[in-house]
């Protein structure tokens, strides 16, 4: 099985108000082992940074300047995550300013080139309801070494979040769905060769000091017994 984790960095936040890519990374996993074939691209947007995206990602108008554009490297892209489940943290922002990329270029949708998405962030949110789920906190939820990470950058977090991935998806692999048709056979016919359980019968002194107990809790409680309206009354 072939997934993609990926990350971007944008000029920020919103597509639709013409903000764009400025840094994708993506780290290849087959088999839930990382491959060290990644893809990682600076891009030139054409654009200013707004300061808030600044002060998140670091990257300056500056150190673009003389980087590709992402007409110059969809392709590349494209063919990278060709056939691949995409792992993204909050997958609908970066689907969506790469939709948008891809769209300004005529070419089809993110969709249509991978086979699925899985959001890790909805992932967390399930495991974890009501507490923080973002990446710095599922690093230290899992034991994850961090440290590096003092801004965001698109490879580093793919890296962080290939083994948060792991750590969220820990035991699929160990589920009895791994087990062959014969042997789920066998191990349920076992269950036929078992003892059967031995039901203890009360004795009759039992059933009479059960009985009156019963018949004091009912008037103790006025008739409210229900154990003893179930049997048949006293």
């Amino acid at each position: 099985m072939r997934q993609i984790i990926l990350d971007t960095e944008t000029t920020g936040l919103d597509p639709n108000q013409g903000h764009r890519v400025i840094e994708v990374a993506a780290v290849e996993m087959v088999n839930r082992r990382l491959t060290g074939n990644h893809l990682h691209r600076y891009l030139n947007p054409e654009r200013d940074i707004d300061a808030g995206a600044m002060q998140v990602h670091g990257i300056t108008p500056e150190f673009l300047a003389d980087k590709p554009r992402f007409a110059d490297v969809a392709q590349e892209f494209v063919d990278y995550i060709q056939g691949a489940e995409l792992i993204i943290h909050n997958a609908p922002f970066d689907v969506g300013f790469l939709d948008m990329e891809l769209r300004l270029l005529g070419m089809a949708p993110l969709a249509n080139w991978c086979s699925g998405v899985t959001d890790t962030l909805a992932m967390a949110k399930a495991l974890h309801p009501g507490q923080r789920n973002n990446l710095d906190a599922l690093c230290k939820r899992y034991g994850i070494d961090n440290a590096a990470r003092t801004l965001h950058g698109a490879l580093l977090d793919c890296e962080l979040l290939a083994a948060v991935y792991l750590a969220l998806t820990r035991g699929q692999e160990s589920l009895s769905i791994g087990l062959d048709a014969g042997q789920a056979r066998r191990d349920a016919g076992g269950s036929r060769n078992r003892p059967r359980p031995v039901r203890a019968q009360a004795s009759a002194e039992d059933l009479a000091a059960h009985a009156a107990l019963l018949a004091a809790i009912d008037k103790e409680s006025k008739g409210a017994c229900l154990w003893a309206a179930t049997q048949g009354g006293l």
